[in-house]
């Protein structure tokens, strides 16, 4: 079973029907509102291009163009809010231009910035625009005391053609394009869980290890001063001293099991998984079937996607028993943990499992979570296989 990768884009309009609906009213606004919506953008258009091209030789001109493109740039944005707001259209938002910072300095960032092509097809669509708007702005309005019985007809031509040269011109270039602004999304979430995760190993380290070694070389400086004195007293010092080690070897195993155990790395998920399992509050059953392993990293993200949800079984799910099936589908792994208690879990903000969906969002991987109120929970993972 493979999850759908993606909802389809099916901001198709519904059909035209001769009674005016919202939908068309909708439309004949957009086309309407052409006409000085296009008068603002092409006087801009022609005064950046003619006011910065001939600047372009001055040390100022440059700069001015880069300025009068990101202007552009605003002027698209609000174009895309117009088409979506009154035509219904799913256009995405490109993705921003780095910084200066983030370019390599000021002169990289400027010549980024002046070959924007987001910019560029900003201003051909301001400058195209304007006799279609005239035109659009005089078949809608003179439309509605001439074409009134066919006019949503027309109207649904046109908005059409408004829909595709949005789309054209003002949506994001590409696919990579529409991925670079997916990467800049993840990057933060990924950049804040290592943080997260530091903080936990730094937190456990000084609550549990370190404390108790601590504790430890005081029990064993006793025990050296009463050595001579109090034999005895120092032998009862070094056998509570030795407990302590025991218990302090066990948290950093449990610690350094938690960063990345060493049975994953040795054997893979199968026993990993199984190890996991093991210490889950109720009996889990785990089915492992690959060809081979999956990229260390994602390989690294399914164990934890695994030990964090059985983590919940324990603590929330009341359930009697649970399953882990692990299998490969095409180029993707699939993960799905299923128990059969209370349910009512949700990827809703805030939750444990709105925090997972984001971590397994970061490598481009899904979350599905099916959790009915009193009939157990089933959660289905899916991460690239890039092995």
């Amino acid at each position: 079973m493979t999850i759908s990768q993606g909802i389809a884009d099916n901001d198709r309009p519904p059909p035209v029907r001769p009674v005016f609906s919202a939908v068309t009213w909708k439309e004949i606004a957009h086309l309407v509102s052409n006409f000085p919506v296009a008068i603002v953008g092409f006087v801009y258009a022609v005064v950046m291009v003619s006011g910065t091209g001939g600047l372009s030789v001055t040390a100022v001109g440059l700069p001015l163009l880069s300025c009068g493109l990101y202007l552009s740039r605003q002027l698209g944005r609000l174009e895309r809010t117009r088409a979506r707001a009154l035509l219904g259209a799913r256009v995405e938002e490109p993705s921003p231009i780095p910084g200066p910072k983030r370019a390599g300095g000021f002169f990289p960032w400027l010549w980024t910035s002046i070959k924007d092509p987001v910019g560029w097809r900003t201003v051909l669509y301001q400058l195209v625009r304007l006799p279609w708007g005239v035109f659009t702005f005089t078949v809608a309005l003179t439309g509605l005391f001439v074409l009134w019985p066919v006019l949503p007809y027309v109207v649904r031509v046109l908005a059409n053609a408004d829909r595709a040269m949005v789309r054209g011109l003002l949506s994001p270039s590409d696919e990579l394009e529409r991925r670079i602004a997916e990467l800049e999304s993840d990057r933060g979430v990924v950049i804040d869980t290592a943080a997260a995760d530091l903080r936990r190993i730094e937190r456990d380290l000084h609550d549990g290890a370190q404390a108790r070694l601590v504790a430890l070389a005081m029990g064993l400086g006793l025990a050296k001063e009463k050595l001579l004195e109090d034999p005895e007293g120092a032998t009862a010092m070094v056998d509570e001293a030795h407990g302590e080690v025991k218990l302090a070897l066990q948290e950093l195993r449990g610690l350094a099991r938690g960063i990345h155990p060493a049975v994953l790395t040795d054997r893979g998920l199968d026993a990993a998984l199984s190890a996991v399992a093991s210490r889950c509050a109720v009996p889990v059953r785990v089915a492992v079937d690959l060809p081979g392993r999956p990229a260390e990293a994602i390989e690294g993200i399914a164990y934890f996607t695994v030990s964090e949800l059985l983590r919940n079984i324990s603590k929330h799910a009341m359930a009697r028993s649970a399953s882990v099936d692990v299998w490969k589908s095409g180029e993707r792994l699939l993960i799905q943990v299923a128990d059969d208690g209370r349910g009512g879990a949700s990827t809703r903000s805030g939750s444990g499992l709105a925090g997972l969906a984001e971590r397994l969002d970061s490598v481009d991987g899904v979350l599905v979570v099916d959790s009915p109120a009193g009939g157990g929970t089933t959660v289905t993972a899916e991460l690239p296989w890039r092995a």
